[in-house]
């Protein structure tokens, strides 16, 4: 059983690291434009990713960068395309928000809010045809769960019962505001019943209680059954975006969220279980290592010739 944990501390370590090292990149330069980083909300893709298969298709929000670590991109190619490297996963085309990773199941951010939910019931119906046996899950935030098109996605996912499972990641923020003043029921899974599919509301800070979920939502899909909402509850230790001055938190407020945030939480439970600290230790040691020499190996690519920015485009 430990080892599982630390197998999730050594995920969830491997995001943050990565998470942590964009942001100084982002201040000093090598990386540049809008970045959304998701510190703080690591138990949701460490514990989903693992239970996806090769044929899945993954369409992440433009805070995806831990998601497509988690679905097993590599953080060096990932770390150049940020800074605009040729070696980057979409030759420095895409940058912090677009870049897709299709070989690894990881299909792409998007910057318009919402718009992965339709992109995965297209792969879903998809694979019912070219007999891949493919599930797509589709992750969103909860300010994305207002939109129309994520409205349409579930009602068409529900009434064909298409093989998608839809991820959204409650950081209570739908950006700089507040969802509980936006909603009238603030339980976002409860909208599943209206479209007649299973929605659950979980604990987003608990990589196992993720997989439990992921996994069983999984299985429906795959035997027929149809599409599940996840409500994953978590909360982000950052801003909205990089330059955000959170003036919209309470005091005292990231206080309390470090205290409960998935990483902190998980290492007082190895310990309370025996798990030796230096065993623990080791973990964020290795992780911020291996995120180091990443960074650097990507930094150290040539940049992106801009005389091909042309190619590999369609319309």
């Amino acid at each position: 059983m430990s080892e599982r944990r630390l197998a999730d501390l050594l995920a969830m370590w491997r995001i943050r690291a990565f998470e942590e090292k964009v942001r100084d990149l982002r201040a000093q330069g090598p990386i540049v434009g809008s970045v959304h980083l998701c510190i703080g909300q690591e138990a949701i893709p460490a514990g989903a990713c693992g239970e996806l298969e090769e044929q899945d298709a993954l369409f992440a929000t433009y805070r995806g960068h831990g998601w497509a670590l988690a679905r097993g991109v590599p953080a060096e190619p990932l770390f150049a395309e940020l800074m605009g490297r040729a070696s980057g996963v979409n030759g420095g085309r895409g940058g912090s928000a677009y870049f897709t990773a299709a070989e690894y199941g990881f299909h792409g951010e998007n910057s318009i809010v919402g718009a992965g939910a339709p992109l995965a019931c297209g792969a879903a119906l998809a694979g019912r045809h070219d007999g891949s046996g493919r599930v797509a899950v589709s992750v969103f935030g909860d300010g994305a769960m207002n939109q129309g098109a994520v409205h349409e996605a579930m009602n068409f996912a529900a009434a064909f019962k298409l093989p998608v499972v839809f991820v959204c990641e409650n950081n209570r923020y739908s950006e700089l505001t507040p969802i509980a003043g936006m909603v009238g029921n603030p339980r976002l899974a409860d909208r599943a019943a209206a479209y007649g599919m299973p929605g659950h509301r979980v604990d987003g800070n608990d990589a196992e209680a993720v997989r439990f979920h992921v996994r069983d939502a999984l299985e429906v899909a795959r035997e027929g059954g149809g599409p599940t909402l996840l409500e994953c509850m978590t909360e982000r230790l950052v801003g909205h975006y990089i330059g955000d001055a959170e003036t919209y938190r309470q005091p005292g407020e990231l206080d309390r969220i470090r205290r409960g945030e998935p990483i902190a939480r998980l290492r007082a439970g190895l310990l309370a279980d025996g798990v030796p600290e230096r065993e623990i230790d080791a973990v964020e040691r290795r992780a911020r290592e291996e995120t180091e020499a990443a960074a650097a190996a990507a930094q150290a690519a040539p940049p992106a010739d801009p005389a091909t920015a042309r190619e590999h485009l369609h319309a």
